[in-house]
């Protein structure tokens, strides 16, 4: 379903001035440094959008890159929506495997071998070669080594000497031989994993002048999404497609680069002013999405920091109070607490939906969880089975999509919903809990996307954008709290944030020890405060349990300087303190 193209000037009505300049800035190094809800998306999309109508890109030659399929499908649709449906919009894995499948049997021959999906068997074979006896958590920490050290461009003698901490009780030595028999046992079954795709395809393009001039003539602009995210490979990578030109608009945030042992550098970012001399660098600080009270909290948690922007909230007449820190004596009268505010919540009008509870690790979810389940609230665990990947989702779309075959005519509502009634769906929903409730809030979810159609959409145009939705993951809204931890809430936003857990060990986690990882911390905290629309609550047990060795309270929390509830006002109740987003 491709949208007309765009009027050039209704894609410039609706930004403000810093991001129409960016959405001008369409020739040459364009460096965007765009703060937590200044609406970096929609400034990029409109930019791109407005290059094709104005016939200063030819849509199939541009390049929109990401990190996730999730955001690659977000800006496919944006930009579909926009009249620049043609846009190639991918993460870096997936124009890269695109490229080594068309070249791989001109240049090297035969089919490109077949992808790795995961590590872990192929490393606990080569553990076996070596006589070592590892279990599975070990063999996830060396798989982790194995991407940071390709991702990173060192060779495995490099690595070596490159001082990283071993997992569990392993020399470095031991780390170094397991990845060289890992490699070894891949080459012998003519296999790749996924950061080979990446070097493979950067090797084609170095190594093959055809390869490159074809590279080079199919695509002649780039855009990089979350640019402090970028590896030193996928940077080569980048450069290698950009070539000798300089079209090439990058866009990120330096204070959000949270994935720095997975071998990000926001260096690239903070740099492109430098390597690029003749860069156009804009500066989007207007934040829309939080209030004034949640924007000087993050603010403040930044101060100083290298890269950091100075939001500005542009919300008014936001009478919500300052957030505020409450301690509980131990984690499960936390999680009690949280669960009684959420109650409280929704019972004032807010939809469960539009509440998150983010915490650093998974662990924590435990108590949170039975918490809620104790009075009451859905939830939806992030990063646990995906909405697309439950049976009854993918009835509902294969159903859906033979019924779009033969059914014309009808309005989509109609359409939709006559299907998923044959599936169990009805207009009520289910007065108790349990599968058939977690059933119907699926089927809902999708007949609640009907109403963000265009007009005029029909019944097999929305099947298309379901199978769209269904590739990139990009999941609808479920009536249900969100539970996440804080890596995997990046992107998303909330009315209702909960931040428990901020101690000691935990933000910052207990192994960030050097200056540099303690700023990463930081950084995750940033991210969790900026996720929030409405209100914000900040909370830390004292105790993991009655009885167990007592905590600090987050050295960020003394830093940000909000004051404490006290230990006593957390036993009487909910916490007592919220920040406002918008």
């Amino acid at each position: 379903m491709t949208a007309s193209v765009t009027e050039p000037a209704a894609l410039l009505a609706g930004l403000d001035d810093d991001q129409r300049v960016a959405a001008e800035a369409l020739r040459g190094p364009v460096c965007i440094l765009a703060g937590a809800g200044t609406g970096k998306t929609r400034a990029i999309t409109h930019r791109i959008a407005y290059g094709v109508a104005t016939g200063t890109y030819a849509a199939n030659r541009v390049m929109a890159l990401t990190f996730t399929n999730r955001a690659a499908a977000e800006l496919r649709g944006r930009l579909r929506n926009l009249g620049a449906g043609s846009v190639h919009a991918r993460t870096f894995h997936a124009a890269a495997l695109s490229q080594l499948n068309y070249f791989w049997p001109h240049t090297v021959g035969g089919t490109m071998p077949a992808l790795i999906n995961s590590k872990g068997r192929m490393l606990g074979h080569a553990a076996e070669r070596l006589r070592l006896k590892l279990d599975t958590a070990t063999l996830r920490d060396i798989a982790a080594e194995v991407e940071w050290r390709k991702v990173s461009g060192l060779s495995i003698e490099q690595y070596a000497a490159a001082g990283r901490p071993t997992p569990q009780a392993l020399t470095v030595e031991q780390v170094a031989d397991m990845q060289q028999a890992y490699e070894d046992l891949k080459d012998e079954r003519k296999q790749l994993d996924f950061e080979d795709v990446l070097l493979a395809c950067a090797g084609m393009i170095e190594t093959e002048p055809a390869v490159a001039m074809q590279v080079h003539e199919q695509y002649r602009f780039f855009v990089v999404d979350e640019y402090q995210d970028v590896s030193p490979l996928q940077q080569q990578l980048l450069d290698l497609w950009i070539g000798n030109r300089n079209d090439v608009c990058v866009v990120g945030d330096a204070s959000q680069t949270i994935y720095s042992f997975a071998g990000a550098k926001s260096d690239y970012l903070l740099d492109f002013p430098s390597r690029h001399a003749d860069a156009t660098v804009v500066r989007l600080e207007h934040n829309y999405r939080s209030t004034p009270q949640i924007v000087d909290t993050a603010n403040r948690l930044m101060r100083g920091r290298t890269g950091a922007l100075t939001l500005q909230a542009d919300r008014s007449g936001d009478a919500q109070p300052a957030p505020e820190v409450t301690a509980y004596p131990h984690d499960h009268a936390e999680a009690r607490a949280i669960a009684q505010s959420v109650l409280q919540q929704i019972a004032s009008g807010v939809k469960p939906e539009n509440i998150a509870i983010l915490y650093r690790i998974n662990v924590q979810s435990a108590a949170i969880e039975t918490a809620l389940g104790d009075v009451g609230v859905p939830y939806l665990l992030r990063g646990s089975k995906r909405f697309f990947d439950l049976p009854e989702v993918r009835q509902a779309i294969l159903t859906l999509r033979g019924a779009s075959v033969s059914v014309t005519g009808e309005p989509l509502f109609k359409s939709v919903s006559d299907v998923l009634r044959s599936l169990g769906w009805t207009q009520k929903a289910p007065e108790t809990a349990g599968a058939v409730r977690d059933k119907w809030e699926s089927l809902n979810a999708i007949m609640g996307l009907v109403d963000t159609m265009p007009p005029g959409t029909t019944f097999r145009e929305f099947t298309d954008e379901l199978l769209e939705r269904q590739a990139g993951q990009h999941e609808p809204t479920v009536s249900a709290v969100t539970l996440a931890t804080l890596h995997s809430a990046k992107g998303l936003e909330w009315d209702v944030v909960y931040l428990p857990g901020l101690s000691e060990g935990l933000v910052p986690i207990s192994y960030a020890k050097t200056f540099e990882q303690i700023d990463e911390e930081r950084r995750l905290l940033y991210v969790g405060i900026t996720r929030a629309r409405s209100r914000l609550f900040l909370s830390w047990g004292e105790q993991p349990g009655r009885g167990s060795q007592p905590r600090e309270r987050s050295r960020f929390l003394t830093e940000i300087g909000i004051r404490s509830a006290g230990v006593a006002g957390a036993r009487r109740g909910a916490p007592t303190a919220s920040a406002r987003q918008s």
